[in-house]
């Protein structure tokens, strides 16, 4: 399956068909509040102008989610259930995964190992 991407220094993301993937980089747990806002405009622009059926938040780089990077995942939450969109997190790690689970997001995200398994999740594969 053929992916289009779309790259930011901190944050890519990539589509597969109707599904969204939204890959932060090690580097966005240490972003500056003014940063991520930029960061965050560079991906919800694309969310919005061509709204996905399923977006998944791959976690996979990233070993911690600080309150910054948490307000950016809740903001692109929003966005997307707005046009009524499946949301679910794959590849936390165990300290993201905690996080999760202490703000009762693991009750709003299916959490999944890993994209494949994620995209397999929303695709029905």
């Amino acid at each position: 399956m053929a992916a289009e991407q779309t790259k930011h220094q901190y944050i890519g993301i990539e589509r597969h068909g109707d599904i969204a993937v939204i890959i932060p980089s090690s580097e966005v747990e240490k972003l500056p509040e003014d940063l991520m806002e930029q960061a965050a405009q560079m991906v919800l622009a694309p969310l919005r102008a061509d709204p996905p059926v399923g977006l998944i938040f791959d976690l996979s780089k990233v070993d911690y989610v600080g309150s910054v990077f948490l307000s950016f995942l809740l903001r692109c939450h929003k966005r997307v259930k707005e046009h009524g969109s499946e949301v679910v997190v794959a590849g936390a790690s165990p300290r993201a995964r905690e996080l999760l689970h202490m703000t009762a997001l693991d009750t709003l995200w299916a959490l999944y190992a890993d994209r494949a398994e994620a995209i397999a999740a929303l695709t029905g594969d």
